[in-house]
């Protein structure tokens, strides 16, 4: 008899249906496994014999043969195994066979058949939604956040002999629903920006680049506070809807970086790579391509520390997920789009010593040492950073007299009032740093003082096209934070200082 369960494998983020066919044969035990398994599809033989044995369940004996179709696509992980578990219990008519029609399995065995969690439920429980099935069965690890959709039953068990319980009509099982509470969906943060002392105007230029999505470069000594200054940043970005919370989600799920944590992802997330790693680590790939770290950073901040120490081609790799918000992974096999739509905020030092043109410590370094140095980050990589700004050292008596810092509950306030008036311009989801240069002619008004400014800083400061769109953008932030309709003089005046001063 042949007997039939649909499950899911990754390809990337994205999850690709899988159907399971067993026939049981007589003649000598053998369990064959086709379909274009890897090693983890292939073991899953030995783990699903044994635990369906020490669940005292009857394994079917005679020849077994088990195909995962279709067969061109390449089958990975051990999620496979509760669904080759469930077709064979079909087969050997432990479970009802129609049981399974509508209904999607995925999940990992252990010896002694209690189920492990598995990688990607978010995209798994996204395609059962898109190809109709109506029933999810998944480790109750995974149960939360698979819980997404409104047309899927979602239903999180702890052992193989739950799975044969449910199918035959047990009444102990009921479907999880998503935590929507606003308890729930608060984000939780361990740093605050009432932790800085000092720094009014770097964090002034991070809560511009948070209100308008704008990337940032810091530039400083060591021990001027740019790593602490930059991790406060997701602390006043807006909270995660709940589509950007799926998003998100999904991306860490599939990648298997949730680190234990079950239900969706409500805080933005902050990836800070050291600068040794490699071209794949940051941009995404490997032999199974996976996403990197830009991609992890998607609808957060990608913190890169010692921006001038990291390789060259890793750089400017990030020049298109910068303009584009989307990195294409390409591969002889296939070619992986992963979304990478992040804030990029870099730290570096003045110089090699880190001491140029500060008078508590003499620089080291040659003029041509110094030139090399800042002359890693490109060009073409610094016009799409909008604001550069630097960060003196702070002094022993500032130190000690200053006062805590702004809260970022305030701060938050204020770029959320900013973003709410980004909305109303251009729609949901758009800031002001992702404008076209239609919606710029459009958008953004100037007045004659306005213009004449601009007119001069441009000539003066031979300012570029894409940077002399990026002033525009930032000063349009600028003027949301006030509440103002036009873009004025002063507006573009703070914008202007935050441009690239030769360091």
């Amino acid at each position: 008899m042949i007997a039939k369960a649909h499950s899911a494998t990754l390809a990337g983020i994205e999850a690709l249906p899988i159907v399971i066919e067993v026939d049981l044969q007589g003649g000598s035990p053998m369990f064959i496994l086709v379909g274009l398994p890897d090693k983890a599809v292939e073991e899953s033989r030995e783990r699903v014999r044994t635990a369906m044995r020490n669940s005292d369940l009857d394994f079917p004996f005679g020849k077994i043969v088990c195909n995962l179709a279709p067969g061109d696509i390449r089958k990975e992980g051990p999620s496979l195994d509760l669904p080759i578990a469930a077709a064979l219990l079909a087969a050997s008519r432990q479970i009802p066979p129609d049981e399974l029609q509508g209904t999607l399995i995925v999940g990992e065995l252990g010896l002694d058949g209690r189920l492990r969690s598995v990688d990607g439920a978010v995209s798994i429980a996204i395609m059962a939604a898109a190809h109709g099935f109506s029933r999810l069965i998944v480790p109750s690890g995974n149960a939360e956040e698979a819980a997404i959709a409104p047309s899927v039953e979602v239903y999180g068990i702890e052992r193989l002999i739950d799975l044969v319980e449910l199918l035959n009509g047990s009444s102990a099982f009921s479907p999880c629903k998503l935590d929507l509470s606003d308890e729930g969906r608060r984000p939780r943060y361990e740093v605050d920006f009432a932790d800085v002392k000092g720094q009014r105007h770097a964090i002034r230029a991070l809560e511009i680049a948070a209100a308008g999505g704008h990337n940032a470069l810091m530039v400083g000594p060591p021990g001027s506070g740019k790593t602490m200054l930059a991790r406060r940043l997701p602390t006043i970005l807006p909270p995660l809807d709940i589509e950007e919370a799926i998003e998100v989600t999904r991306i860490y799920s599939a990648s298997g970086n949730k680190a234990g944590r079950s239900g969706l992802l409500w805080e933005r997330p902050f990836r800070s790579p050291h600068h040794t790693s490699s071209y794949a680590a940051i941009v995404g790939g490997g032999k199974n391509p996976k996403p990197g770290e830009v991609s992890l950073a998607h609808l957060g901040v990608l913190f890169m520390d010692e921006m001038a120490e990291f390789d060259r081609a890793v750089l400017e790799a990030l020049r298109q997920p910068l303009e584009d918000g989307v990195i294409t992974v390409a591969r002889v096999q296939a070619s992986l789009t992963f979304p990478a739509g992040c804030m990029l905020v870099g730290a570096m030092n003045p110089c090699p010593c880190g001491f140029k043109g500060y008078p508590e410590a003499q620089c080291v370094g040659s003029p041509a040492t110094c030139g090399r140095y800042a002359a890693r980050i490109s060009g073409p990589l610094l016009d799409r950073i909008d604001l550069h700004l630097h960060v003196p050292r702070l002094k022993p008596d500032e130190l000690l007299g200053m006062d805590p810092g702004e809260p970022s509950e305030p701060i938050r306030q204020r770029v959320l009032a900013a973003r709410r008036r980004q909305t109303d311009r251009l729609g949901p989801g758009r800031t002001n740093s992702k404008m076209t240069p239609k919606e710029i002619r459009e958008k953004i008004v100037l007045s004659d003082e306005s213009r004449d400014f601009l007119r001069m800083v441009a000539a003066k400061m031979n300012l570029s096209a894409r940077v002399f769109d990026r002033v525009l953008k930032v000063g349009r932030t600028i003027a949301d934070l006030v509440n103002a309709d036009e873009v004025e003089r002063a507006h573009l005046a703070e914008a202007v200082q935050y441009r690239e001063q030769g360091f």
